[in-house]
């Protein structure tokens, strides 16, 4: 696999590992679960299980929380089970439903969402990221957009912060779902209350309870756009609102979203996508 296989014009930022990664903490080591949740996506599941089965990082357990399929995704699975911890395919009541069955199989010290479709970045990413510090709560770093092509589209418009708080989803969320490993013990179930945005207030929770919190300075995850957040944008974006108020009050929250508003139509300006 290559690490960037789009569109030439796309640099990412370099990240220097000398600085924040000792690649000789060989010591700590942790299990991380890789979860995986699929409905009907036999185009894209094979990459998504090949880039966790391709890590040099050994101690990974992964589940795959299959809805149901009927599309040939079930067989993809199959072909692949040897690199499967543990896997289902049985209805489920939506994607957070599927999620909280994923969780309440996993038994490592970490857990990751890779949804079908997404990419762990390339095959020492899981190396690199617990290389960096041992025993922290939450490891996160950057996101590369990719198109329904698999081009590169970029990073995304949000760019993780330099120092990662549950303060910090104030105006968006700045990392992606795919490029957070929080440890387990400190995860709840998701919301099944919300439908479309359940992962920020996921993230938020762990947030508020993590005490060690490491930015990686590094691409950690390929994101696949068009998920059900981009086809269902209205309800996504109300869910949003609603999270974000919550967590940091409605007057406050209003002015966040006309900032975020504003920054989001500059980008458009510029870029002519969103990247979000």
């Amino acid at each position: 696999m290559t690490p960037f296989s789009g569109r030439n014009s796309f640099k990412p930022r370099n990240f220097t590992f000398k600085t924040f990664v000792d690649m000789s903490n060989h010591d700590f080591r942790p299990r991380l679960t890789v979860i995986t949740v699929v409905y009907n996506n036999v185009k894209d599941i094979e990459r998504t299980i090949l880039s966790v089965a391709d890590q040099s990082y050994r101690n990974i357990e992964y589940i795959i929380i299959d809805g149901g399929s009927d599309d040939g995704t079930v067989d993809i699975i199959k072909k692949h089970e040897q690199h499967l911890s543990k896997w289902i395919s049985e209805p489920d009541k939506g994607i957070y439903n599927a999620m909280n069955k994923g969780l309440a199989m996993a038994s490592g010290d970490y857990v990751l969402f890779m949804n079908s479709g997404d990419e762990i970045y390339d095959s020492t990413t899981v190396e690199k990221v617990f290389a960096n510090s041992p025993d922290a709560d939450i490891y996160y770093g950057e996101t590369e957009m990719f198109d329904s092509n698999w081009e590169s589209l970029g990073s995304r418009r949000h760019r993780a912060p330099e120092h990662f708080t549950w303060q910090s989803f104030k105006y968006g969320m700045s990392i992606s779902h795919q490029a957070i490993y929080i440890r387990r013990s400190i995860t709840e179930p998701y919301d099944e209350y919300y439908k479309l945005s359940a992962d920020i207030d996921w993230i938020l929770k762990a947030a508020q309870k993590a005490k060690k919190i490491v930015n990686t300075h590094q691409y950690v995850a390929k994101y696949l756009v068009g998920g059900m957040s981009k086809k269902r944008h209205r309800q996504s974006l109300m869910e949003r609102f609603e999270i974000f108020t919550e967590y940091y009050g409605f007057v406050p929250n209003l002015f966040h979203h006309a900032v975020i508003a504003a920054k989001l139509g500059w980008y458009y300006l510029k870029n002519k996508r969103t990247n979000d």
